[in-house]
C-alpha cells in the first residue's frame, strides 16, 4: 500500500519560553501543503523485521535511525503481533527546510501500519505515538489546519481555508541549526496561555492582506541576519504580488501566497529549489 505524506507551513510561530524538560513552548498555526513524498508498506516474508529502502533525494544518516523505521519500532513495542513489512520512502520534500517533510514520513507510517495491519489505534493514541517521534510529528496524524500549543503537539483544529491561493514554497538550500536559531531568540513572556491563543486565533479572522504586519515567525529575524537571502526571497515574492510570505519553522524555506494566477513559465525565478503548488 503506498501514501503521500505531505509537508506543512508555520502561519506565524511564537517561542514563549523554555520548559524544563529541554524544549519550547510555542504557538503557531500548521497548514497542510500538498507537495508530498510517497511511502510504501508491504507485507514481507524476510527473517528481517523491515527492510527499508530509499530514492529521491538523499537522506543523511544510517538507514537505521530514519524516522519511519523508529515509527514501526514504537508500534512494535505494543503490538508485537505485527509482521515482518518492507518499507520504501521517496523523498521529494527537502529535508532541515522547515516544511516538517520527516514528521508528515513518520506520522503517516504509523497511520499506514495502523490501517494494513488492523491495529484499531484510535486517532488520540496515534498522536500520543507521533508526539514521541517528535514535536511536528502529531500534527500530520490529523494533516488538517490546526493551532497547535505546547512543544507543538497540543492540536487544536480550526476553520482556516486557504483554497484557491497559489502557494509558492522556496528553499535555497541552507540548513538551519535548530539549537542556535532557539539560541538567538528573544524568548517572549508568557502571560496567560489563553490570551496568547486568543490572539493567534483572532489574527487569523483578518483579512490575509493584514498578516503582513501582525503574523509573525520568531526565527525569521536571527534566521535572516544569519543569512541574507532569507530576507532577499521574501521580498522578491512580495514584488511578485504576494499578499503575504514568511519564513516557515526554523528555515529556510520561504513561502508566499498568491491570490492571482502568476504569469507564464515560473521555473526560472529563482536559482534555489522552488515550488508552486494551487491550494
Amino acid at each position: 500500500m503506498v501514501v503521500f505524506p505531505g509537508c506543512k507551513i508555520n502561519l506565524g510561530l511564537r517561542i514563549l519560553n523554555k520548559r524544563n524538560d529541554g524544549y519550547h513552548n510555542l504557538e503557531t498555526i500548521f497548514y497542510p501543503v500538498p507537495f508530498t513524498d510517497a511511502l510504501e508498506i508491504i507485507s514481507s516474508s524476510n527473517s528481517e523485521p523491515i527492510i527499508f529502502s530509499n530514492s529521491g533525494l538523499a537522506v543523511d544518516g544510517d538507514s537505521k535511525d530514519n524516522i519511519c523505521m523508529k515509527a514501526y519500532w514504537l508500534l512494535k513495542k505494543d503490538f508485537p503481533q505485527l509482521p515482518s513489512i518492507t518499507m520504501h520512502l521517496h523523498k521529494c520534500i527537502p529535508m532541515g527546510a522547515g516544511l516538517g517533510g520527516g514528521s508528515a514520513d513518520a506520522a503517516f507510517s504509523l497511520r499506514l501500519l495502523n490501517q494494513l495491519f488492523h491495529l484499531q489505534i484510535s486517532t488520540e493514541k496515534l498522536i500520543d505515538y507521533a508526539a514521541q517521534l517528535g514535536s511536528d510529528c502529531a500534527f500530520f496524524i490529523l494533516n488538517k489546519p490546526c493551532l497547535a500549543t505546547g512543544r507543538g503537539e497540543i492540536l487544536h483544529p480550526i476553520a482556516l481555508n486557504l483554497s484557491g491561493y497559489t502557494l509558492a514554497l522556496v528553499n535555497p538550500g541552507i540548513h538551519v541549526n535548530t539549537g542556535a536559531a532557539f539560541a538567538a531568540l528573544k524568548l517572549h513572556k508568557l502571560d496567560g496561555e489563553s490570551s496568547q491563543v486568543a490572539s493567534l486565533t483572532a489574527i487569523m479572522q483578518q483579512p490575509i492582506s493584514s498578516w503582513k504586519h501582525t503574523l509573525i515567525n520568531d526565527f525569521e529575524e536571527p534566521v535572516s541576519q544569519n543569512w541574507p537571502v532569507i530576507k532577499e526571497i521574501k521580498e522578491k515574492l512580495y514584488s511578485m504580488g504576494a499578499v503575504f510570505a514568511a519564513m516557515s519553522g526554523s528555515g529556510s524555506t520561504v513561502f508566499g501566497l498568491f491570490d492571482q494566477q502568476l504569469p507564464g513559465d515560473k521555473t526560472d525565478i529563482f536559482p534555489f529549489f522552488t515550488r508552486f503548488i494551487q491550494l
